[in-house]
């Protein structure tokens, strides 16, 4: 913080804050509160206001009626601490500005020149006047009724800059006060040059501007994206395929934030049939990855951090291999940990989604055909040492490599990547989703009982989890590049639907300030945990009609069933 204001009255020769005369209370002395500890910090700072010598301090008091009396009492106070408040002493001194009941300008000369004045824009000062100005102020109101909320209007922006201007011109900084304390108003406020922002939340403040990096993302050139064709888009037909694309904490916001940081455009926004999915978890209203994905996976709701069990401990049959009964082959993708919560759910019963190796291990037990995502370490330094030798020899072939995977056009496979392959994408993970996808989908399609593929945007997650808007929705547009390449296979075949969706929402995002003609977003978050809102679901190619509306999210498992008909299938012996 730059400065600080103290409101301030004169009772029985002391100088009390309050911000009215019936607030004052006995220990609330500007000495007290104000003058002993910013001495206190002066020195401990080597006679400085911060130990960074860049840094600088005004002390802002704002006297409330009386200002003779005032500034007699406080010229006597500050005399105690020459070198802490006296600027002409030392340029590290802390700057005294006045505002409120000031003198007229004309007077400003009858008062040490180390006190310094808040001025205002009306008035014509003198050039000897304008060097005891430290600010020109004024009352937002007097200029406009805007709220905080959006914007002001074209001409109340228009007036307001002029103001701004007209005091950078003389060399002054400038400030609005009874301005709304919101993260949207100090955003209009610094777009129209403002040098103070009035704030009763310092803390909130100081947050959002040390964060800004993670919290405005520009994206100056979009990437372009596929039109769908349509043609089998929700017709009631028997499907075949099915590639559930999970966007692990992608919310509506994120979503938004993605393709408005395109420039107005996302793959995942050409589909027209959307539902929305609830996502409580069966023990909390709140969702984990676990409980979130095991219910799309298992066709029940689920306690969180159950992998593949119901509430109650029983291990039930997940998606992949009800569907492996008839012949239809998975492939399980994530740009994370493949023993991670989500992409476990389709393949592992653990009571836990922190049990790594042993969820590594169930997969001995699942009837998954292909397998890509990282975290070697719990496959390699398994407790069981024998694991990888009995996945081979249940047909896997194992590859730590994309590129080994890449070559391949048969047969069942684990490819499990070192950690550093799955950066962030902005670190420069590349497409490996997408790639990684398409080489599934060329491998899957050739059985003719048909696939189910289910690729996940791990990451969106991350960025929720730690506020990062770039990471977000870098991780998003990696994700939606995923969407088209699904799409178009969904065309080319004619009998694959794709499902969008996601477990669950993370860091309740707010989209604060937006530009899609520039790619710009800016954002806030109200946590750094999952939330209990609502995530859509976006449905595209035959049977996707029946994805319309809101449901619970176990509700996907059953409509997925139902849209394949798998009374008309032949069940494997």
């Amino acid at each position: 913080m730059g400065a600080i204001e103290a409101d301030v009255f004169l009772k029985n020769g002391v100088l009390y804050v309050a911000h009215d005369p019936s607030e004052i209370k006995a220990d609330a002395t500007l000495k007290a509160l104000y003058l002993e500890p910013l001495a206190k910090f002066h020195k401990q700072n080597g006679n400085k206001p911060y130990a960074d010598p860049k840094m600088k301090l005004q002390l802002v008091i704002d006297i409330k009626e009386n200002y003779p009396m005032v500034l007699a009492q406080l010229i006597k106070d500050l005399s105690a601490y020459p070198g802490v408040f006296n600027d002409q002493m030392s340029p590290d001194a802390i700057r005294i500005v006045i505002s409120g009941d000031v003198p007229k300008p004309q007077n400003f000369e009858n008062y040490p020149a180390y006190l310094s004045f808040d001025g205002r824009p009306n008035v014509n000062y003198t050039p000897d006047q304008l060097k005891r100005i430290a600010m020109i102020s004024d009352d937002l109101k007097n200029y406009t009724s805007w709220n905080g909320k959006g914007n002001p209007t074209p001409t109340d922006l228009a007036v307001l800059k002029k103001l701004i201007d007209a005091a950078h011109s003389q060399h002054k900084p400038f400030r609005f006060w009874a301005t709304q304390d919101s993260p949207n108003t100090w955003i209009v406020l610094e777009r129209l040059g403002a040098d103070w922002i009035n704030t009763d939340q310092p803390g909130k403040l100081k947050d959002f501007y040390v964060h800004k990096d993670k919290l405005t993302y520009t994206n100056p050139v979009a990437y372009p994206v596929y039109t769908p064709e349509y043609k089998v888009d929700g017709i009631d037909k028997p499907v075949k395929n099915v590639i559930l694309l999970i966007g692990d904490g992608m919310g509506l916001a994120q979503i938004h934030a993605g393709y408005i940081a395109n420039h107005g455009q996302l793959n995942i926004s050409k589909v027209h049939n959307i539902g929305f999915s609830q996502t409580a978890a069966a023990d909390a209203g709140n969702t984990d990855s676990a409980a979130g994905a095991s219910a799309m996976a298992i066709g029940e709701k689920t306690n969180n951090r159950y992998i593949g069990l119901g509430p109650d401990g029983r291990k039930l049959t997940n998606l992949v291999d009800t569907l492996a009964d008839y012949g239809i082959k998975s492939g399980i993708i994530s740009v994370g940990d493949l023993t991670d919560a989500t992409p476990a759910a389709f393949y592992a019963h653990q009571i836990d989604r922190a049990m790594s190796e042993e969820i590594a291990a169930d997969l001995l037990q699942s009837k998954a055909e292909i397998l890509i995502g990282s975290n070697q370490k719990s496959f390699l330094k398994n407790k069981d040492g024998n694991l990888i030798s009995k996945l081979k020899k249940q047909g896997f072939q194992w590859s730590t490599e994309a590129a080994d995977f890449f070559k391949q056009t048969q047969g069942k496979h684990l490819v499990v990547l070192p950690d550093s392959a799955t950066r962030p994408v902005k670190n420069g993970r590349g497409d490996l989703l997408k790639a990684s996808l398409q080489h599934t989908l060329k491998i899957l399609s050739a059985n003719n009982n048909g696939f189910f593929i289910m690729a996940e945007g791990a990451q969106i997650d991350y960025g929720g989890h730690v506020n990062d808007l770039p990471y977000i929705v870098t991780e998003l547009h990696d994700f939606d590049r995923a969407v088209a390449a699904a799409l178009q296979f969904a065309d080319q075949n004619k009998e694959t639907l794709v499902l969008i969706t996601a477990d669950h929402e993370t860091g309740g995002l707010t989209l604060l300030d937006a530009s899609a003609e520039n790619g710009m977003v800016t954002g806030s978050f109200s946590t750094n945990d999952h939330t209990n809102i609502m995530v859509p679901v976006f449905a595209y190619g035959p049977g996707s009609a029946a994805f319309k509306g809101t449901y619970q999210n176990q509700e996907l498992f059953h409509k997925l069933l139902k849209v394949m008909d798998l009374k008309k299938r032949k069940k494997l012996k």
